[in-house]
């Protein structure tokens, strides 16, 4: 039974029938398979059964890890994200959490988008000698994110030196049943977990340590809001989180129903760029900071990995134009990590990628 078999052998003899199955099928001589098609269609059938069930990271329910796939589904085969889970903010009015120097802690991973836009942020704004920051190791494997610092560029947990992040979010609410992500704002002085919506961190930084900082930026103002959110509403949802519509889709219906907005909205910023340096207004904005994590991963990993294959950045004369020119800012371009995402995608997910090979790949961003 395999309840009674280690975990470890289990995934390891799956490995090997992955890593073997060309030769099972080429050497296979059994009278149950009258076809060698017939084997090979059965052995397809296995591999992917086998990489469902051994996709990587799992979660916390009721304050234990319970490992299992990251592609979160909807009935029909389409990627469905998981809501975060705490949602609280940073002022001078807020009843707990105050605005104060050293108070706060930032967990993120270099490979993580939405984590990306949390650190863009952060050097935008003069906050790096105020919030401190934790970077995880970017394989993403049985136990989720890691603090392992032989990656370059990873640390370990410099609050609490933890090996897992869901340990994070355990000492946050130890009966937790939660998706662990990236990122985390971590408050030193409560002990728990601010925010873990990127979307509402960024909000945070952008006004919230002002008075500390004395950089007044406003990459929200009120009167390009209106325009800000409407792109981030099509931004979000064909780009942002379509991208993983795209690459995590489990049926063709639900890959169609993802790849063709996605390229009807690059199609359509490509057409907005031109002749212009941002998307709204003259100047840099939140819409801005939110879509180039995207941009920048994009010919790396989303057209070859996620399937996003229509069409890559570089092709775009606007988009490649506008991509190269915000990571020439150093605020963009030093938490840029292209190892760690590379490295991040092609490995961790496994049922996409069984054989874990990161492709070489010409990075046009770092071209001269």
């Amino acid at each position: 039974m395999i309840n009674d078999l280690n975990l470890a052998q289990i995934k390891m003899k799956i490995d090997l029938f992955l890593i073997h199955k060309s030769s099972i099928i080429n050497s296979y001589n059994n009278q149950q398979y009258k076809t060698q098609k017939a084997l090979v269609k059965s052995c397809n059938k296995l591999t992917s059964v086998l990489c469902n069930w051994r996709e990587n990271m799992g979660k916390l329910v009721d304050g234990s890890w319970v490992e299992g796939s990251i592609i979160s589904s909807d009935g029909k085969g389409a990627y469905a994200r998981i809501p975060r889970s705490f949602r609280e903010t940073i002022s001078q009015d807020h009843a707990v959490y105050k605005p104060q120097s050293g108070r706060y802690h930032l967990y993120v991973s270099y490979a993580c988008p939405w984590a990306h836009r949390t650190l863009i942020y952060r050097a935008l704004k003069n906050l790096q000698d105020h919030i401190t920051v934790s970077v995880v190791h970017p394989d993403m494997l049985d136990n989720g994110w890691v603090f392992d610092d032989s990656f370059k560029g990873a640390t370990q947990d410099h609050l609490f030196n933890n090996k897992h992040l869901y340990e994070v979010y355990q000492q946050a609410q130890p009966d937790i049943s939660t998706s662990v992500t990236v990122p985390i704002l971590w408050d030193k002085q409560t002990n728990t977990i601010v925010n873990n919506e990127s979307s509402e961190i960024i909000r945070i930084f952008n006004t919230a340590f002002n008075d500390l900082t004395n950089n007044t930026e406003d990459y929200y103002p009120k009167h390009l809001q209106t325009q800000i959110d409407e792109l981030n509403e099509e931004i979000y949802n064909n780009l942002n989180n379509g991208v993983y519509r795209t690459g995590f889709a489990k049926t063709q219906q639900s890959y169609d129903a993802a790849v063709k907005p996605l390229f009807k909205t690059l199609d359509k910023l490509d057409k907005l760029l031109d002749g212009k340096d941002f998307l709204v207004g003259d100047t840099l904005t939140e819409a801005d900071i939110r879509l180039v994590p995207t941009l920048l991963r994009f010919d790396l990993v989303y057209y070859v990995h996620f399937k996003c294959s229509q069409k890559r950045i570089a092709d775009y004369k606007n988009l490649s134009r506008y991509t190269k020119n915000l990571y020439q800012l150093d605020a963009i371009k030093n938490s840029t990590n292209f190892e760690h995402i590379k490295r991040h995608y092609y490995f961790s997910h496994e049922s996409i990628n069984p054989y874990r090979i990161v492709p070489f790949i010409a990075n046009f961003f770092e071209e001269t």
